[in-house]
């Protein structure tokens, strides 16, 4: 498979640039027809290293690629999750080269989607297609490709319960997290849940004269600030009521287990230029990125932002907040919570609208499993170290989803990095990683095959 890899990955770069430049957005209407497109690329890539069944699934909204390849019924069967849809690239300014024309420099490829998830995606495709050229798959495998996990998922539910019987596997394999560095490979055993929600003060009729009107009337603009402020209290500890009520607390011996993971705060904070850490009292680094709950400011806007001056308190102001969720808190639970107390801490004068966007719940999949072992062991023997189960700090709604829906736990073998990037300017992904990706992925399949016959 080594010289398979070597001799062709020149290509194997070249078509995932191809598909790079296909801005495949699903947050903006006017890349619809290219989130298509996109669809379509990956379809033709699938159906040229022998995937069969191959089709576009139609949904209410982006198509889901599907394709299988089934060597024999009494194999057990692997089926492979990503999505091709990618983050809005704004702000464009910010890009070193432009989001949607993918160049390779010091060693990574930047572009937008490059590590969430089209390169993670292609890794699958190379892979298999490896297998193909060593002898065939060594058990069955289904592809299940969405257009729209970057805007909450919303149609994938409705199509895994359609079409159950269709995507009946025996786990799930999922590259669209990462490792701890290129030294030290790493397999996420746990996500965080996720409450997305716009918010929308309203004050007076229309915009005023702040001359005429300034002192006198509640300004939306401050009073969202304050409102916002008063979410955290002087530890970070988050002010809703209720929200820690059922919080997962991870023992001493847990947290220890935990600590041995690698990390610098000296040099995370070089690596996104503060001069300080900052976070929740009494938990590191490590733990406020993946075992306790966040509230952020995704976004807040009103009045006049233009160029030069003008003086105006506006009559609205706007701001999305989310909330990163841990084990045994529940996406209806705290959208209900924040509702609540958001709208409860509004002074006299202003109205409030919350309005919940879409949620995903958190998650943790077992490392004694046959899945979890055939992908340490598959990392081992690419990377030459033992990978190091680790709680992620982001979402993947979709894994509680396939869980509740499927019975099926997921198996997270991803390869970026936390400096890729990923939904900011300048996102990129390792060359390094995108062929590790390909060499590792088969290993997986050919370790599960055979402990599963065994």
């Amino acid at each position: 498979m080594a010289s398979y890899l070597e001799s062709n990955q020149e290509r194997f770069l070249s078509e995932l640039l191809d598909w790079l430049r296909i801005p495949s957005v699903s947050a903006d209407p006017k890349f619809h027809a290219d989130v298509l497109k996109a669809a379509d690329y990956l379809k033709a890539r699938l159906e040229e290293v022998g995937v069969e069944n191959v089709e576009l699934c139609q949904t209410a909204g982006n198509p889901i690629v599907y394709g299988d390849k089934i060597v024999d019924p009494s194999l057990p069967t692997v089926l492979v999750y990503g999505h091709y849809d990618v983050q809005p690239a704004d702000p464009y300014e910010l890009w070193t080269s432009p989001p949607f024309e993918p160049v390779i420099k010091d060693g990574n490829i930047y572009a937008r989607g490059a590590c969430d998830d089209k390169g993670q995606v292609y890794m699958h495709v190379k892979a298999f297609e490896m297998l193909m050229q060593d002898g065939g798959m060594p058990c069955n495998v289904k592809f299940m490709f969405e257009g729209e996990e970057e805007v909450g998922s919303s149609n994938l539910g409705i199509f895994v319960k359609a079409n159950k019987e269709k995507l009946k596997a025996d786990v799930i394999l999922i590259s669209d997290t990462g490792i701890l560095a290129n030294d030290v490979p790493s397999i996420e055993v746990g996500l965080r849940g996720l409450s997305y929600h716009e918010v929308e003060v309203t004050g007076p009729n229309r915009d005023l004269h702040s001359g005429l009107y300034g002192g006198a009337v509640p300004n939306p603009i401050n009073v969202l600030c304050k409102m916002i402020a008063s979410l955290h209290d002087e530890n970070n500890h988050i002010t809703i009521p209720a929200f820690y009520d059922n919080v997962d607390e991870l023992s001493a011996e847990e947290r220890a287990e935990m600590a041995k993971a690698p990390h610098s705060d000296e040099e995370f904070k070089k690596s996104i230029g503060l001069t300080d850490i900052y976070g929740e009292k009494g938990y590191s680094t490590l733990e406020r990125t993946s075992i306790r709950p966040t509230l952020d400011v995704n976004g807040i806007w009103g009045g006049y932002t233009g160029e030069g001056a003008k003086t105006v308190i506006a009559s609205k102001a706007y701001a999305k907040i989310s909330m990163r969720l841990v084990p045994h808190q529940t996406s209806d639970e705290i959208t209900a919570l924040f509702q609540k107390h958001f709208e409860s801490i509004a002074p006299s004068g202003v109205t409030v609208k919350v309005t919940p966007h879409h949620g995903g719940e958190p998650v943790v999949t077992p490392t004694d499993s046959v899945a979890y072992k055939a992908a340490a062991d598959a990392m081992e023997t690419t990377f030459g170290k033992r990978p190091i189960p680790t709680r992620g700090g982001g979402s993947i709604p979709i894994v509680a989803m396939f869980k509740t829906e499927l019975g099926l736990d997921s198996v997270l073998l991803g390869f970026g990095l936390d400096s890729d990037a990923i939904h900011s300017p300048n996102e990129h992904y390792g060359v390094f990683n995108f062929l590790k990706g390909i060499e590792t992925i088969p290993h997986f399949y050919r370790n599960y095959a055979a402990a599963m016959k065994g």
